[in-house]
């Protein structure tokens, strides 16, 4: 144990791999001590080329990251990420070039929790039943017929989802059904970044690679609790780069 804090007194030396046509997942995950470690990872690869351990997912140190690696020779082709307001500001501020592919599972699993398990109106199954259809789309013609199902259901339910409701307290207004519309809006405001894989099939469709690598992460720091937080963060920081050498084996 005492080897261990020790060796947690000190962090690696982090350096970035100059690559070209690098499609980035890019996503932030949470520690119960204030702690959030940005990842961003060369899906290509399977490495990490960098990181940021700071309190929240902020536009400022994103776009900042994301310079940073430009200029370290890192040639960004996609980035996917799950639509956090500061990434996609973030993208967008550092380079028109930069194409966004939004993931599809994160959207997918919102759609699921807003509607539910088992949907109270017609609406409501219908899309779910569509939303559930979305990782499936592996070609332009499914995504045509995806697209269609989706305009015709928004057709078909365009008074439902502007249906209001007024509180005589408040004096407001509010969307009846908003868990349906919001489902519907969140899809239609994505729908342009949803499938630029299609095209382009070294583009992931999703987060998924980095959500299991901050689950195995989360379990392994789970076993050493009672770290102060530099020493917390130095566990990150050396696991991070442990598991970038064994992805260059």
């Amino acid at each position: 144990m005492y080897w261990f804090d020790e060796h947690l007194k000190e962090y690696p030396i982090w350096s970035v791999t100059p690559s070209e046509k690098v499609n980035l997942l890019i996503d932030g995950t949470y520690f119960a001590n204030k702690i959030c470690l940005i990842i961003y990872r060369d899906n290509n690869i399977k490495f990490t080329q960098l990181y940021r351990l700071t309190d929240n997912e902020w536009y400022e140190e994103i776009q900042e990251d994301l310079q940073n690696l430009i200029s370290l020779g890192v040639q960004i082709e996609s980035v996917t990420c799950d639509g956090h307001r500061s990434i996609l500001k973030a993208i967008r501020k550092t380079s028109k070039q930069i194409v966004t592919q939004r993931c599809l599972v994160h959207i997918q699993r919102m759609c699921r929790i807003w509607l539910t398990k088992q949907p109270q109106s017609i609406a409501g199954h219908e899309l779910k039943r569509i939303v559930g259809k979305l990782h499936t789309i592996e070609n332009r013609e499914q995504w045509g017929n995806w697209v269609v199902q989706l305009v015709q259901w928004s057709e078909r339910h365009n008074e439902y989802l502007k249906q209001k409701s007024f509180s005589p307290g408040s004096g407001r207004n509010w969307y009846t059904h908003k868990m349906v519309r919001r489902s519907f809006v969140t899809i239609r405001r994505a729908l342009p970044n949803m499938f630029h894989y299609l095209d382009n099939p070294r583009i992931p469709k999703s987060t998924n690679g980095l959500e299991s690598f901050f689950g195995h992460l989360k379990q392994n720091i789970s076993i050493h609790r009672g770290l102060s937080k530099d020493h917390f963060k130095n566990y990150l920081k050396w696991y991070i780069y442990f598991k970038n050498n064994q992805n260059k084996k």
